[in-house]
Parts: C-alpha cells; sequence; structure tokens
C-alpha cells in the first residue's frame, strides 16, 4: 500500500525548504502501509475502514478514513504530526506540544534528514502504535470549557454586556476555549484586558479567534 498519491506530489515539489526531509518522511510513512492524501494543504496519512459508521449499502469502502499522521514543516523545523500523539506511550521522550492549547496532537521535529534516518526505525514504531490506538477506538479527552477559567477582566466585560455574553456563549466550545486560553496567557492584567478589547467585536460578529 506504499503508494504515493499525486494530489499530495504539488507539496513535495514546490518546498524550497525541507525538500529531502519531507521525501524521507514520506518513504517511512508509506512504508507503514497508511494512504497517502492531501488535507489542509499538507500530505496526510490515514487509515482507510477502521472508525465511523457504515453506509447504508455496507460498503466497506464507504467507512471513514482515520487520520494517522500529518508531515508539515515551519521556518525552524519540519515535523511528523501525530493527531493523537497525547494517547502515545513516548518511550524515547520524541514527542512535542506544539502548543499549550493543543490537547490531542504531538510533532516530531527535525531539522536534517540525518536525524529522520538515524530515528527511522522509531519513528516507524511510533507509526505503529498510532495505528494501533486508532483500531482500539482510543479517544482523546479534551477539556471542557468549564474547565478553563475565565479571566476577570473578560469577565468584567461579559457582566457588563449581555450581548457579548450571549454572543459568546453561542460560539462553538472549541472557539470559546481558545478565546479563554488566549486572554489569560499575559501576566499583566493590562495586557489581558487590551486583548479582551481587541477580539470584543469579533465574538459579537460570531467569530472565532482565527476566523
Amino acid at each position: 500500500m506504499n503508494t504515493m498519491n499525486p494530489k499530495a506530489d504539488w507539496f513535495f515539489d514546490k518546498a524550497t525548504k525541507w525538500q529531502k526531509e519531507y521525501e524521507k518522511l514520506r518513504a517511512i510513512v508509506l512504508d507503514c502501509g497508511l494512504m497517502e492524501e492531501l488535507k489542509w494543504g499538507c500530505p496526510c496519512y490515514t487509515l482507510p475502514g477502521s472508525a465511523g459508521p457504515l453506509r447504508r449499502d455496507g460498503d466497506e469502502a464507504s467507512k471513514q478514513k482515520s487520520n494517522i499522521v500529518l508531515i508539515h514543516g515551519f521556518k525552524e523545523y519540519c515535523a511528523l504530526l501525530f493527531f493523537k500523539g497525547v494517547l502515545l506511550k513516548d518511550a524515547k521522550h520524541i514527542l512535542i506540544q506544539q502548543t499549550e492549547n493543543v490537547q490531542a496532537g504531538r510533532q516530531i521535529r527535525f531539522t536534517n534528514v540525518r536525524e529522520i534516518v538515524a530515528l527511522e526505525k522509531i519513528l516507524k514504531a511510533y507509526i505503529y502504535e498510532a495505528i494501533e490506538v486508532e483500531k482500539a477506538g482510543l479517544k482523546v479527552e479534551k477539556k471542557k470549557t468549564s474547565d478553563f477559567k475565565i479571566p476577570e477582566e473578560f469577565q468584567n466585560k461579559l457582566d457588563k454586556s449581555p450581548a457579548l455574553k450571549t454572543a459568546f456563549k453561542a460560539l462553538t466550545p472549541g472557539r470559546q476555549r481558545a478565546y479563554l486560553f488566549y486572554f489569560s496567557q499575559p501576566k499583566q492584567s493590562k495586557t489581558r484586558e487590551a486583548r479582551v478589547e481587541k477580539y470584543m467585536q469579533q465574538i459579537l460578529n460570531g467569530k472565532g479567534l482565527d476566523d
């Protein structure tokens, strides 16, 4: 099943940085029997038919595909992203949480192709473990919005503006959590208040932090 998907070729062809690293990661992941797709502009590797309901016609191929890993790159590094990395044992302690707000995904980062070659066997072991996690139907227990503390500066605005309170409650739980996390980060109250002020209209417009 180590077939390259032509749709993903453009990602590798257009790369001006990390090209050798991308190609090596691609070969390693495909060697683990995953299907290659293009999602979010990146090569995404899925396990077909491992989760989700069948269509009414009972077609096995209609089962929902599960995302296992994704290849992506940044200025300082390229990485293999495990969608449910938080559930892996991480025996080698190489998984990285990209930001504090990321609950499920974990990265393994690289700055040159030699690092990838040296870790090839370990990377495959992690990929196989991720596949088993998916086959077992394990789920990431994500924090609820109620687990996030509402900063005092934002609470004051909610208390003074029923419209803002209503608009915030109408947002999806994920968007609510993103705002609460973002508003809570600065140590100084002045900075927290400035962030709240900046995004009040965005909330009133029913939009998330990055919309």
